[in-house]
């Protein structure tokens, strides 16, 4: 999107934000409230900033019917479909970076490829022991600082919902090598996690420096 289509103004807070801090909800079949993670379907669209607390209190506050001036229909459970929709979003886009061939599996395959080869994103299952996850950070993020580039972890997905982008069960960790797939894995991932946290510091800020962590706090 360039000029006017960059920014787009919120609905609860009447700020303007970037469309990517932003998301746009259309009213479909029944003046029902939807969310359009693609910015793609048709009709007038409400913005609201990304991320499930604003989401929550533009419900509240019936910001969808004051911005469409007139009637609709909005679920109370709107902030959890978002959440829901943007979790498969990312294991979607792992599931494509493994087809593409961009994906390891598994602490001792990990383990080994690590110093053999650059290794963009590690990822851990939310719900993984720490031990095995610490190990495996550890080494990561020493062998990023050796050879100058900036190690990115992501434990924004369950051990089930790793598996489920893999097609096989019990995956605990996975790493991704560089390419386009893996790249767009990490801007789903770094979506939702804004989505569950708050949006309101500019990542720009929250990256600064150091490793960048995608998930828990």
């Amino acid at each position: 999107m360039e000029g006017k289509d960059l920014f787009r103004q919120c609905a609860l807070t009447r700020s303007e934000r970037v469309t990517g801090d932003l998301i746009r909800f259309v009213a479909g079949p029944g003046d029902t409230i939807y969310p359009d993670l693609t910015h793609k379907l048709p009709g007038r669209g409400v913005w609201v900033t990304a991320d499930r607390e604003s989401i929550s209190a533009a419900v509240k506050a019936r910001a969808f019917a004051r911005s469409l001036k007139r009637k609709v229909e909005v679920s109370e459970d709107l902030p959890g479909l978002v959440e829901r929709q943007l979790t498969q979003r990312v294991v979607e886009a792992l599931a494509l970076a493994n087809k593409a061939g961009l994906v390891v599996c598994g602490f001792d395959k990990i383990n080994t490829r690590l110093e053999r080869e650059r290794i963009a994103t590690l990822v851990h299952g939310a719900d993984a022991a720490r031990d095995g996850c610490d190990k495996l950070d550890r080494k990561y993020t020493a062998i990023a600082a050796d050879r100058g580039f900036k190690p990115i972890i992501i434990d924004i997905l369950t051990i089930d919902e790793i598996g489920l982008a893999m097609g096989r069960s019990n995956v605990v960790h996975a790493a991704l090598t560089p390419g386009g797939a893996a790249k767009r894995f990490v801007g789903e991932a770094e979506r939702l996690a804004r989505y569950r946290r708050g949006i309101a510091p500019p990542v720009t800020a929250k990256a600064a420096s150091g490793e960048a962590k995608v998930g828990s706090p």
